[in-house]
């Protein structure tokens, strides 16, 4: 019988299994860039789990599930750790209360954890970490339809994730051009093989100091899930808290189902006294109506989604907000009492980054951007110290952006995450801020400012690779326009001033380099002095000591 103690084992296996498996995921990565990576993300996602489960003994598999699954969510890290915790968050509901893993609550797990997951991404993509669970799901179902034990409808979800991880290549042209399979499936499988592990032979596996296995992975790998831009499919943004009857019968997934019927987006976090609730909907007035079947409304917030469209500009390039004071995260998490209607936090990099973002209003800065993907918990404690009733986030990078989004459902905060994907957006979003436009109109105009922004970034190739049509060797200089690799170069100067001349448009005005740590106030100075010479009088040419780590060059033209 699979008891708590049991699942507890299985889930520090599984997180030992990833941490040893980590840095070869890592460098598996097919694009060359250095970043968080997906093994490295999901494994400090699950590491949070260890340290609060391990705390447990004797309880039942269902509290493990539970404590399992509300850390995840708080640590979770990058869009694919977000994606696990919502994998094992329906697990949970899965075990529910039952004392005991058994066939039917592991399949009824695999499948809600799957549409959990599949909800979480608002255009699921076939052929990464979703499909493997997916495949998983359907296989655990089948094989409890059969009348197989626990350990067998287990067996035959790991199958299927790996049948399901082998054909992600013929689901994703981007991976089979590049002859690999998804890094956030492979995970994924590697997270299960170490819940088999204790479950089938009782053996924990150990934790391996060096962080790799001796064999080398077969396949290379890459993480697709959550990397294509979103659209707004429903008009109002709808929040509340329901604070429950308590002669109410009715189940909170009742009050989820009824949201995914009428709209998406759909957060449904709830205890024994609330439900906490958020829903992206053109019908606000059904999903209230509904939600009163439940008890009394607090907090209610509705907001429109599709005023972007009226009016949008930033026009405040020059403008300068009152310098605001770091908050030491490391010293408290308490929450503390709002002061102002409007705060900011930023999550970026660098001493002059953060000087850069404080002097433009923001409140709170949470260290973290590539290769150091700040948790869900990171971004929560930012959230809570910012003495703000509403607190917009600028995660400036796209793999923050899903973790950053976790939080609107658990802070004490109204929180607006705008999709900043580069430090020049969110720099961008900042300069558009209006003291006087309320902040549904802050928040279209600001999301504006951003995307209109052209972001250049020079860094270094981490591994050799052959990506999407360039052959690159490790250590040479990647030049990225808006993400995307547009050269390689071996001088950095000559790198610099090649990706300012392609990124220039007809009517650009400013550009600005925000140079990092790594180089040196000469080649700055050399650099300036060649674009003012090649571009002086004609645009406005900004140079910005970031301090940065991996990029040399961050530039923004507009």
């Amino acid at each position: 019988m699979i008891n708590g103690n049991t699942l507890r084992d299985a889930l520090i296996s599984a997180a030992n299994n990833l941490s040893n498996n980590r840095k070869q995921v890592d460098d598996l990565n097919v694009f060359p860039v250095p970043d968080g990576d997906t093994g490295t993300n999901m494994s400090m996602t699950l590491a949070n789990s260890v340290r609060e489960i391990e705390k447990f003994e004797g309880v039942t598999a269902g509290k493990i599930a539970s404590v399992n699954a509300s850390a995840l969510l708080r640590g979770a890290r990058g869009n694919s750790g977000v994606i696990t915790s919502l994998l094992f968050r329906g697990f949970a509901k899965g075990i529910s209360d039952d004392e005991f893993v058994t066939s039917e609550n592991i399949s009824k797990a695999f499948s809600l954890g799957v549409e959990a997951a599949y909800k979480a991404v608002m255009k699921p993509t076939e052929g990464t970490i979703l499909t493997v669970a997916r495949v998983a799901s359907e296989k655990a179902k089948e094989s409890f339809e059969n009348g197989d034990d626990e350990i067998t409808v287990f067996a035959k979800a790991i199958d299927g994730a790996k049948e399901a991880l082998a054909q992600t290549p013929e689901l994703l042209p981007a991976l089979k051009k590049a002859g690999v399979v998804d890094a956030g499936g492979q995970g994924f499988v590697i997270i299960l093989e170490g819940m088999m592990s204790v479950f089938k032979d009782g053996v924990i596996i150990k934790s391996n100091s060096t962080d790799v296995t001796d064999e080398p992975q077969e396949n290379t790998s890459r993480n697709a899930a959550g990397e294509y831009e979103t659209e707004i499919t429903f008009t109002y943004c709808t929040e509340f808290i329901v604070n429950r009857d308590e002669n109410c019968k009715k189940e909170p997934s009742e009050l989820r189902s009824h949201l995914e019927s009428i709209g998406d987006c759909v957060v449904v976090v709830d205890d024994e006294e609330i439900i906490k609730v958020h829903v992206h909907t053109d019908h606000p007035g059904n999903a209230i109506e509904n939600a009163l079947t439940f008890g009394q409304l607090v907090k209610l917030k509705i907001e429109n989604m599709r005023d972007q469209h009226e009016r949008a500009k930033h026009d405040a390039q020059n403008a300068q907000k009152k310098p605001a004071k770091n908050a030491d995260l490391t010293k408290t998490i308490k929450s503390v009492e709002p002061t102002k209607p409007i705060g900011f936090v930023s999550v970026c990099a660098g001493d002059g980054i953060a000087s850069l973002f404080t002097d433009l209003g923001v409140d709170t800065i949470v260290n973290g951007g590539q290769t150091m993907n700040p948790s869900t918990d990171d971004i929560l404690k930012a959230v809570e110290l910012t003495p703000a009733e509403t607190v917009y986030v600028l995660p400036n990078n796209k793999n923050i952006i899903m973790a950053a989004e976790q939080t609107i459902p658990i802070s004490t905060r109204k929180v607006i995450v705008l999709h900043t994907r580069t430090i020049p957006q969110g720099i961008s979003a900042m300069l558009s801020f209006d003291e006087e436009a309320d902040t549904e109109a802050n928040a279209i105009n600001m999301q504006k400012a951003a995307e209109k922004i052209a972001t250049g970034q020079i860094t270094f190739a981490a591994r050799d690779s052959d990506f999407d049509g360039h052959a690159i060797k490790k250590g040479e200089l990647l030049a990225l326009s808006n993400g995307k690799i547009a050269f390689t170069e071996t001088d950095i100067e000559r790198c610099a001033l090649k990706l300012v001349k392609q990124m220039l448009k007809r009517g650009s005005e400013f550009v600005t380099v925000i140079y990092g740590e790594d180089v040196t106030e000469e080649q700055a100075t050399s650099l300036e002095q060649q674009l003012n010479e090649k571009y002086g009088g004609k645009i406005e040419i900004t140079f910005v000591n970031g301090g940065q780590p991996i990029y040399y060059f961050i530039i923004s033209v507009e």
